[in-house]
């Protein structure tokens, strides 16, 4: 049994929209057609994420592509800290380019982006300083 073809999903104004997730990070992105303009928060992506190597996170699916600077991305992300953010814009990034074509489904899926990574900060355990070291022994 073939697997059904799926349609592009975009709204009115031709914007796509991908929600995003890393650590306790959340993002919901709208992804358009454009220059390359990516804003997060309502800054520039260069303003909120001032070291390059989370920029180059946020801009990986693209390069996947080879579509850098072919998208405007809208970004608002909430909880976790920076690397949990800019990986959380990844993530969204990849989503709504899915959902944008079908034709970008086989390229993201093989670089890795639209996996969630699963990896979470582990919880603190009573009677613990931290979630596993033990609070240091003392003989007398």
């Amino acid at each position: 049994m073939a697997k059904a073809e799926r349609a592009a999903k975009n709204d009115t104004t031709a914007r796509t929209y991908g929600t995003g997730r890393r650590k306790d990070a959340v993002a919901r992105v709208w992804l358009k057609p454009g220059r390359g303009n990516i804003t997060i928060n309502g800054r520039d992506v260069t303003a909120y994420f001032a070291r390059p190597v989370l920029r180059l996170i946020v801009n990986q699916p693209f390069m996947a592509l080879d579509r850098t600077g072919a998208f405007d991305v809208v970004a608002t992300v909430k909880g976790g800290g920076l690397s949990g953010q800019a990986g959380a814009v990844r993530h969204g990034i990849s989503r709504a380019l899915d959902a944008f074509s079908t034709e970008f489904h086989k390229t993201l899926r093989q670089g890795g982006f639209l996996t969630r990574d699963p990896r979470v900060v582990e919880r603190k355990k009573y009677g613990k300083a931290k979630a596993r070291r033990s609070f240091q022994f003392s003989k007398r």
